[in-house]
């Protein structure tokens, strides 16, 4: 994901061109409002498993990945 959270400070989005940083934006946006909706039914929420987590990152982008286009 080309975006950053800074604490006390907004996010930073980039892109190859100004488009591409704005949609980077929209989903990061999209990305925080499904974070708050977790957080708001079940404030106990615990985050994510590191194995869940590593396998659906390196499906896409691990050396054996085997997701999305080649």
């Amino acid at each position: 994901m080309p975006a950053v959270l800074v604490a006390d400070h907004g996010p930073f989005t980039w892109g190859g061109n100004p488009a591409t940083a704005v949609e980077s934006s929209v989903i990061l946006e999209h990305i925080a409002m499904t974070a708050l909706g977790t957080m708001t039914l079940n404030p106990n929420q615990n985050p994510i498993g590191k194995v869940l987590l590593n396998k659906h990152y390196l499906r896409k982008h691990g050396k054996d990945a085997y997701y999305g286009q080649k």
